[in-house]
């Protein structure tokens, strides 16, 4: 069935069905890969069950896709350690979705820029690439998102929190959070270039924020970074820094415990018992 969901300013949005196209099921976790759309995604759930559970949006960085290790490790380790379900979807010509002409060139460009150490250009290209991906890929979380609050096991009344996604997962999340009302806390990454428009949504952003820093990326100006930490508008926000490169982003030291504090606090259930 097609609904509606309300958006910005009373108007609303046509809901689409979600089509599950396969299901697994392994160590507590049930893993079920859908489409919303044209768009893919993948719902990894409790197998105890997980009515009025948090609902966790997880964004995968630049050329990779909804299952890369890391983000299905981390997807994981939320379901069966504080009872959440977690989606994840592939951002427009990533994944499973067909790349144009102009996203091959666009990515062709962008590792002949890095390869070569040209700090501007892979500036330009990142800057361009990743506006035009956002203005994409947010009417598509948008869209997801009502769908997957038709489900009888999620419903309109789970909190929802963004947990995290480096480069491109946080590129695109930040003018998420910042126009979606139902987001209650958010978990951002770095790793990508900094531009006015993202400082400007940083700047409505008042949800809880916890903002990992690659202390040593060789293409993302450090200041750019702290700039846009420093534009949050949020009463709750911190700061993780730590050693490494634009290629080795450690999600260590985090408050492991943000999400669960947060979105429970918005009233959800209780973690899982040990």
């Amino acid at each position: 069935m097609v609904g509606r969901a309300r958006g910005a300013a009373g108007s609303f949005r046509h809901v689409l069905p979600v089509d599950f196209t396969a299901e697994t099921s392994s160590n507590g976790v049930v893993e079920r890969d859908f489409v919303v759309g044209e768009v893919p995604g993948v719902l990894w759930s409790p197998a105890s069950g997980s009515e009025r559970a948090p609902l966790v949006l997880m964004g995968h960085g630049g050329g990779q896709h909804k299952k890369t290790p890391a983000l299905a490790a981390r997807a994981r380790d939320a379901v069966t350690t504080w009872g959440f379900t977690v989606v994840a979807i592939d951002a427009p010509g990533h994944g499973d979705r067909p790349r144009t002409a102009e996203d091959e060139q666009i990515r062709a460009g962008l590792r002949q820029a890095m390869e070569a150490g040209d700090a501007g250009r892979v500036k330009s290209i990142s800057v361009a690439y990743g506006i035009a991906l956002a203005e994409r890929a947010v009417p598509e979380w948008q869209a997801t998102l009502d769908a997957l609050r038709e489900l009888p096991e999620i419903g309109t009344e789970a909190p929802i929190g963004y947990g995290g996604g480096i480069t491109l997962g946080t590129a695109i999340g930040i003018p998420l959070t910042a126009i979606e009302p139902r987001i209650s806390a958010a978990i951002f990454g770095g790793g990508f270039v900094v531009h006015d428009g993202l400082i400007e949504a940083a700047r409505r952003i008042t949800v809880p924020v916890q903002f990992l820093l690659p202390w040593d990326d060789e293409h993302v100006e450090r200041q750019s970074a702290l700039a846009l930490f420093d534009a949050f508008a949020s009463a709750e926000k911190t700061l993780h820094a730590n050693p490494g490169d634009h290629r080795s982003v450690r999600w260590s030291g985090l408050d492991k415990e943000f999400l669960a504090r947060h979105l429970n606090a918005a009233g959800a259930g209780t973690p899982p018992p040990a």
